[in-house]
């Protein structure tokens, strides 16, 4: 597969000079802007905003100390492994609203994260077979929250489910001009635990399960 050139976002040599709750801040902020990076390209070319994507998240995978990869397994480490680019996953999607009870998570040394369902995808049935809830990340600042299983689960990728929207962390696809959710599968993530076991995630819920094999996005390696 091509290779993404250099980014803009990715780590200098050597990565941050902080460490702990600053580094952590660091990565947050790199995230944050990789997406605002993805936006902008995707208005053009959706597939050359999906290599972008790729190619930073994997240097930052190589190189920052908040990485989540074990710091062994940061050794050698190529590029994250991820489904060929499929342009019919790129989908948008309006969200009926659901007004659903809180949920807790116990992240362990992440404390107990508290989410809501706030409501139901309206477009992505005709294309994945099912809709997806969309939560919202309650407590200061909040987030949209939008993970998911798919026929790939436990066996291709993280039985627990990955991630596609995350505001917290600034994981936000946008939305089009008429104001629904830009939902490309392509982008689709798997969480932190899934390649490192000190890590607590939270899952995603059975109702979120598509019915069809969604091969894009990332994957466990072999």
């Amino acid at each position: 597969m091509t290779t993404a050139t250099a980014p803009t976002s990715a780590p200098r040599p050597g990565g941050y000079p902080g460490a702990g709750r600053l580094a952590l801040a660091d990565w947050r902020r790199r995230m944050a802007a990789l997406y605002a990076e993805v936006r902008a390209l995707a208005v053009q070319n959706p597939e050359a905003a999906w290599m972008h994507w790729r190619g930073v998240r994997s240097a930052l995978f190589r190189e920052h100390p908040m990485s989540p990869l074990p710091r062994r397994a940061r050794q050698g480490f190529g590029e994250i492994d991820c489904y060929p680019y499929d342009p019919a996953l790129r989908l948008a999607a309006g969200v009926a609203a659901l007004h659903g009870p809180s949920e807790t998570a116990d992240l362990d040394t992440d404390g107990v994260m508290t989410r809501r369902a706030i409501g139901r995808t309206d477009g992505l049935s005709d294309h994945l077979g099912a809709e997806l809830t969309v939560f919202w990340i309650e407590g200061y600042g909040g987030g949209i929250f939008l993970p998911l299983l798919d026929g790939t689960s436990g066996r291709e990728s993280y039985g627990g489910g990955r991630y596609l929207l995350d505001g917290v962390k600034g994981a936000d696809l946008g939305a089009d001009g008429d104001g629904r959710l830009i939902l490309d599968f392509n982008f689709a993530y798997v969480p932190s635990c899934a390649v490192n076991p000190a890590y607590t995630c939270p899952l995603a819920p059975p109702e979120n399960r598509l019915p069809m094999t969604l091969r894009a996005g990332e994957r466990l390696g072999a």
